[in-house]
Order: C-alpha cells, then structure tokens, then sequence
C-alpha cells in the first residue's frame, strides 16, 4: 500500500488543504450571517447553495476531467474557489453569496472527483480500500481541524475570508508540482433513479433523508450555535464534535453492518440520532453532556450513508454497482440541497431548537421506512451482503465477493455464456 501511497501523496495533501479550507468556510459563513443580521430562513438557502454547487458539479465536474485532464481541472476549480471565498468577504449581500456558494460547490465537486478518481487508478484491488479509507481520514481530519482556525480572527473581519484563500491556493502547490503523471479519466454509465428505486426502495428513500440530515447538520449547525452558544470556541467544538463521532462511530458501524442484517443497523442508527436529538434539546448547553450528545449524533447520523450505498449495492448485480452510482450522488445531492432550506423555515418562523426537531423528524421517517421495507420484502442473507470499508465521513467502498464478481465479468466479456441469476431460494428471510 506504501507504494500506491507514494504515487498519491501530492493530491492527498492537495485535498487535505481543500478541506481545511471548507471546513473554515462552511462555519464562518453560519456564523458571519447570523452576525450580519440575516434570517435563518434566508441563511438556510444560502448556505444550500453549496449543495446545489455539488450537485451541478457531479455532472459537470467528469466531462471537464475528460476533456482537459485532472490537474488542469482542479488548477482551474482551486482558483475559482479562492475567488469565490474573497467575494463573500468584500460584498455583504444574502443572494451574491448564495451564488459563490454555488461556485465553491461546483469547485470542491470537481475536487471530490479528480482525487477520487486519481486514488482508484494508482491503487490495486488489495489497496483500493485502504487506500481510500486514508483518503477519507484526511478529509474528516481537515474538516475538524477547519472549525478551530475560526478561533484565529474575528468572523466580522475579513481575516479569516483571506485566510481560507490562502489555504486554498497552498492546497494547489503539490498538485502543480507533483512528478507522477496525472491518470486517464473514463466515466462510467448512468442508472436511473426508477431503475434503482425499483432494485432498492430504501437505498433511494434513505439515501435522500440522509441528505436532508447531512445538509441540515452542516449547512445550519454553524447557524444554530450561533444562537444558543456565546463563545466562538464553543461554536468551534459545537461543529467539530460532529466530526469526532463520525470518526469513533463510522468504522465500528460498518463492520457491524457486515455480520448482521444492514437494515437492522440503519433501524438503529436512526433510533439513536432521533434519542441524541431529543436530548440534545433537553440538556443545558454549558455542559460537557452537550458535547458528548452532539459526538453520539454524530456517530450515528454520518455512518448512515455509507449504509445507504452498500444496501443498494447488496440488492444489485456486480455490473450495476458502478453505472448506479451517479444516480445515489444525485439523490444524495436532493436531500442535501432541500434539508438546509426546509429546517431553516420552520428554525425562522418556530424556533431555532426545531435545528434538532428537524434532523429528528428526517430519521423518523428513515425508521419508519425502514420498517415498511421490513415488512414487505424479503431481506438478504448477512453471508450475502457485499462487505463495506467505510471511510470516517460516511464514503463508502462496497465490493461484492471476488467470485460474483469474476463470474459477471466473465459473461460480461463472452456474450455467448449466461449471467448467472440469484437463486432465491438461497434468500434467508431476515431483517
């Protein structure tokens, strides 16, 4: 793996620095607009810009690689980033940062694809999922660490807004210099979300809640801490105690979701984070509980997506893993733009505690769908799903057993042999 390593250091410190940046930038931006006057509910929308940004940019973001290859691509988006970042310091308007927001979605999109792609070409199938779990490690370690460069200047100024394009830009010096030749890119084909919805409901469904939590958890956090916090320290591990949940919890969650029935975990999870945010309510917030609470909704609100895809790929066939994921980035991306913007009405006009209310709500009905599913259809036996190496933010990398696997790419390579259909009476009947 130290070999494959080697040949990928230059864009694992190129994202390392990205994440740095964005785990800055999406804090100082909650809280600069709660200290601008603006609404949570006008808050919640600008901040789902960078969703939307992401979402634009899954597409976008794979042709461009294609055509002008992955460093000039994140060259490019890592400059753009770094201009959009400035616009937000120098112009206080709701609507032109909700524009920048779109444009530092579409770059950290084309980041997420250029590094991810980079990272499956230079490793082999024994490295792959270490490798990526690494790459996943540095972006959570980026991320939390971004929460306490906040503590550095004051929101108001426009230091910290400086700050994050310097970042950016020093994440581009080992990119650009970097002796490896950057790999070809091939996009793979698409499967549409009724295709997948009918192979898997819950997938889809659960996909999409999980990005409403996601995007409400750090799209608002920043913006509800505001509100409740004084301190910016506080605001800080507020935000980063999420991330530190995710990192104790995500590895634990998904080995335990390969010995026992995935939907049996995802009941579980989504009956802890709807526990953590009931009392995440309750319980003063000048306290070490708090923080403790927010570690323990971490760890089981982040690991969910992670389950979420390999649910999906345990109910599909080997070929169709690849030509689905597009389809699960889209759906995510859903869930993701409209949960800051539907959390961020009801925290303008209720309350700004219905920022728990609402990540609760949203696992409600992931567990009562949950059940549905339960109930309606036949589970896959544990020895049957496909194993999971979850990275520490919720990326995962499902496989399907070697064998499956070679026999799809036998038939798929000779035409003349059968694929192999799976026999359900080999179905257990389980969670």
């Amino acid at each position: 793996m130290w070999k494959d390593l080697s040949a990928s250091w230059a864009i694992l410190l190129g994202i390392g620095f990205m994440m740095l940046a964005n785990g800055l930038q999406g804090t100082l931006l909650g809280v600069r607009a709660t200290l601008e006057g603006f609404s949570t509910f006008t808050t919640g929308i600008m901040m789902s810009g960078y969703f939307i940004g992401v979402f634009i940019g899954s597409f976008l973001a794979p042709y461009l690689v294609k055509r002008v290859g992955h460093i000039r691509v994140f060259s490019a988006l890592a400059s753009l980033a770094s201009i959009s970042i400035l616009f937000h310091g120098v112009y206080i308007d709701a609507w032109m940062w909700m524009i920048m927001r779109i444009v530092t979605g579409i770059s950290f999109a084309g980041f997420y694809v250029v590094t991810e792609s980079w990272l499956n070409d230079r490793a082999s199938n024994e490295t792959r999922g270490g490798i990526l779990s690494i790459y996943m490690l540095i972006g959570t370690f980026g991320m939390g660490a971004g929460q306490f460069l906040l503590n550095l200047a004051e929101p108001q100024a426009i230091d910290l807004f400086i700050l994050i394009s310097v970042v950016i830009s020093a994440g581009l010096i080992p990119v650009l210099l970097t002796a490896k030749p950057a790999p070809v890119f091939e996009s793979s084909a698409k499967m549409s979300m009724i295709d997948l919805y009918q192979a898997s409901p819950l997938a889809v469904i659960g996909n999409c809640l999980t990005g409403m939590a996601h995007g409400t958890i750090f799209g608002l956090g920043a913006v509800y801490a505001s509100a409740i916090l004084v301190d910016i320290k506080l605001i800080s591990w507020f935000m980063a105690s999420f991330l530190i949940g995710s990192v104790l919890f995500q590895w634990p969650v998904g080995y335990i979701s390969d010995k026992v029935p995935r939907r049996f975990v995802m009941s579980i999870l989504s009956a802890i984070s709807i526990i953590a945010c009931l009392a995440a309510i309750s319980v003063p917030k000048d306290g070490l509980l708090f923080y403790l609470v927010i570690i323990l909704l971490g760890g089981a609100a982040m690991p969910m997506y992670s389950l979420c895809i390999a649910h999906a790929n345990d109910r599909l066939e080997p070929h169709q893993i690849i030509a689905a994921s597009g389809s699960l980035v889209m759906i995510s991306g859903i869930g993701l733009c409209t949960g800051p913007i539907v959390i961020a009405f009801f925290m303008d006009f209720y309350h700004v505690d219905f920022y728990f209310w609402g990540i609760a709500c949203v696992f409600t009905l992931i567990l009562g769908f949950t059940f549905v599913r339960i109930s309606s259809r036949i589970g896959i036996s544990v020895k049957d799903q496909s194993s999971i190496t979850s990275g520490p933010i919720g990326t995962p990398i499902a496989e399907y057993h070697a064998p499956d696997a070679l026999e799809y790419a036998e038939a798929i390579a000779n035409p003349e042999l059968d694929i192999p259909e799976k026999n359900e009476d080999d179905t257990e009947r389980v969670l």
